[in-house]
């Protein structure tokens, strides 16, 4: 069976629409994918070094450097410094939901499905963007202050270091576990290189405006309009 594909998607894998309640967990990227700022960047440039730190951004998300870990400690380390005070500012004036985020979110929950943030960020945003989306779990990276400034290192966790790849399809596979769900009832949502081992072990994958290779692989690429487009597919 096959189906119309609307413009601005791509479909790969997919013999026929899909039923949102045949799944029981979406787990979500955050930066450039839940919201419209890649957090690491922003913060920078209170240091003034956006421009530097961005590359390297971008670089990571394209695949272009393969170890996120070693990427995350060296743009870290650039923010040393940087008042405490900016984030809350980043917060507040900058960091907006992406276009249908939330609708899409709100679709997912009123079909049974649990949620959870994953993110190679850091817990400042997470837990914020997590409350205003009722998520119910999130993991991400703990930035080390001390005195009100920034130190230039992350917080070790129980669980880790740093929110990589792999920890991203850790996290997916141990709350399918937890709840008792086959990793092909779950669906993740991503747009960066980091986001392909979780996308990998999803039944279902989606990149939002991805990078090339993100797009390449995914089940469903939204390539046009807002992320609640999925819902044109999974009826």
């Amino acid at each position: 069976m096959s189906f119309a594909v609307p413009a601005g998607l791509s479909v790969r894998g997919l013999p026929a629409p899909l039923r949102l309640a045949d799944f029981g967990l979406v787990a979500f990227d955050m930066d450039s994918t839940l919201i419209d700022i890649e957090c690491v960047d922003e913060i920078a440039a209170a240091a003034g070094l956006k421009a530097e730190v961005a590359a390297i951004t971008e670089a990571t998300m394209r695949g272009e450097i393969a170890d996120f870990k070693e990427s995350l400690r060296r743009r870290v380390a650039l923010l040393a410094g940087v008042p405490e005070s900016a984030l809350h500012d980043i917060a507040v004036n900058r960091l907006n939901f992406n276009p249908g985020v939330e609708r899409f979110v709100e679709a997912a929950r009123a079909a049974g499905l649990k949620t959870l943030l994953v993110s190679g960020g850091f817990t400042f945003f997470s837990d914020r963007v997590a409350a205003r989306l009722r998520m119910d779990r999130a993991r991400a990276n703990v930035l080390e202050v001390v005195d009100g400034r920034l130190t230039g290192r992350l917080v070790p966790q129980s669980w880790g270091d740093i929110v990589d790849g792999a920890e991203k399809r850790r996290a997916l596979l141990e709350m399918c576990t937890e709840l008792g769900l086959p990793p092909q009832r779950a669906i993740a949502v991503g747009d960066g290189a980091n986001d392909l081992p979780m996308m990998g072990a999803a039944g279902l994958s989606i990149a939002f405006h991805a990078k090339p290779k993100v797009r390449e692989q995914a089940m469903i690429s939204i390539d046009e309009g807002g992320m609640d487009r999925a819902l044109e597919i999974l009826r």
